[in-house]
């Protein structure tokens, strides 16, 4: 059986890299003994993916991987084995059977939305975090938005816009819904990027902090869901 976790990452551990939560998690799950299932081979390991890797220093209430079990108890007691051994700042949130037929949370993903706080004492020039705000919708408005994107092998100027789906403020932070994935992945600090050039100010990565809300996939209808939408809970 195939199961999918939701967990949270907040507090200090926005600081661990991608490959420290998967040894995090795969000492945690045999702390918790559960029956997962591990790789047959020389050096076996376990059956487990990750959905989208969460960029350093952003914190989460939205992250997923995909387990295959051997056997399997309930969803909830499964979550309470997990968090009993979990450190604080990471949380199982909700656990579920994954359907037949469904894809990997990797595969499926399609889109992720953020809350960006705007730190105080930045961005003066522009009337500091209201008068950047002021400019959301402007800069939401444009039919293009080149950004330089920046890769290991590359850079490309890349028109960020059609990745964008929604934009605004939200009680004094920033909303964005974005694209999520292997072919288009549209991280939040690019989007930053591209408001500060367009109001006339210097980014600066430290002015801001970046919290995920959920990371999305889309369903029969293309409408975007959680990705908890493609199981059931194991009661």
């Amino acid at each position: 059986m195939k199961i999918r976790i939701k967990y949270a990452k907040t507090g200090v551990l926005r600081y661990l890299g991608h490959l420290d939560v998967m040894r995090y998690f795969q000492k945690a799950i045999r702390r918790a003994e559960l029956d997962v299932a591990y790789s047959q081979g020389y050096s076996p390991h376990q059956q487990i993916t990750f959905a989208a890797p969460l960029g350093l220093g952003i914190t989460s209430e939205g992250e997923y991987f995909d387990a295959e079990m051997n056997s399997v108890t309930t969803s909830s007691d499964m979550r309470q084995r997990l968090n009993a051994v979990m450190v604080p700042g990471m949380e199982i949130r909700e656990i579920v059977a994954l359907r037949e037929g469904a894809k990997t949370a990797m595969a499926a993903v399609a889109a992720s939305d953020y809350l960006v706080t705007v730190r105080s004492g930045y961005l003066q020039e522009v009337g500091g975090t209201e008068g950047f705000l002021a400019g959301i919708e402007e800069f939401y408005l444009q039919d293009s938005i080149e950004v330089k994107k920046v890769s290991k092998t590359r850079e490309v100027m890349l028109d960020i816009r059609p990745y964008i789906y929604d934009l605004h403020e939200q009680q004094g932070h920033i909303y964005m819904l974005l694209s999520t994935g292997s072919v288009d992945n549209i991280k939040p600090e690019l989007v930053m990027e591209g408001m500060c050039k367009f109001l006339g100010v210097e980014y600066q990565k430290m002015a801001v902090q970046v919290h995920r809300l959920e990371t999305y996939m889309r369903n029969e209808e293309e409408e975007l869901v959680s990705l908890l939408e493609a199981g059931e809970m194991i009661l």
